[in-house]
């Protein structure tokens, strides 16, 4: 299972880094965004907070997942209408499975540091609820 995202940097590698938490025995599980973005320091602290560690994280694209890795996935979960629009192009040449969760992008809240923070543990919580909810062993 591939997430992406625009830039890599922040929602494609927390939901990544969550579903290896949670599913990372019985699921390849990978991250790429549209467009090669910056580490995020809150993305690092908000992940930070429940144990999990991405400070090793390097933001890419989809094209350089696949010159690295290839896309041997089946299912590629989109988090922005961007990272929507180019999983969709993907499936004119592999036999992937394309889902929209919209989520929303955390790096546009302002104020405080905390109310910031407040944007990317809401992101974080809310990632890992759809994960819960849509892997679960049924």
């Amino acid at each position: 299972m591939l997430f992406m995202c625009g830039q890599n940097a922040v929602r494609s590698p927390m939901a990544a880094v969550l579903a290896k938490h949670l599913f990372g025995r019985s699921l390849y599980i990978g991250s790429a965004g549209v467009m090669k973005g910056e580490s995020d320091p809150f993305m690092l602290a908000a992940i930070d907070e429940i144990g999990l560690d991405l400070s090793r994280h390097r933001p890419q694209t989809l094209e350089e997942l696949e010159e690295n890795e290839g896309l041997g996935f089946d299912l590629v979960i989109t988090l922005s209408p961007d990272a929507h629009h180019r999983a969709l192009e993907l499936t004119r040449t592999n036999a992937i499975d394309v889902e929209y969760w919209p989520t929303p992008d955390p790096t546009l809240a302002s104020g405080n540091r905390e109310q910031r923070m407040d944007a990317y543990r809401a992101v974080r919580d809310e990632l890992e609820a759809r994960i819960r909810a849509r892997f679960r062993p049924r």
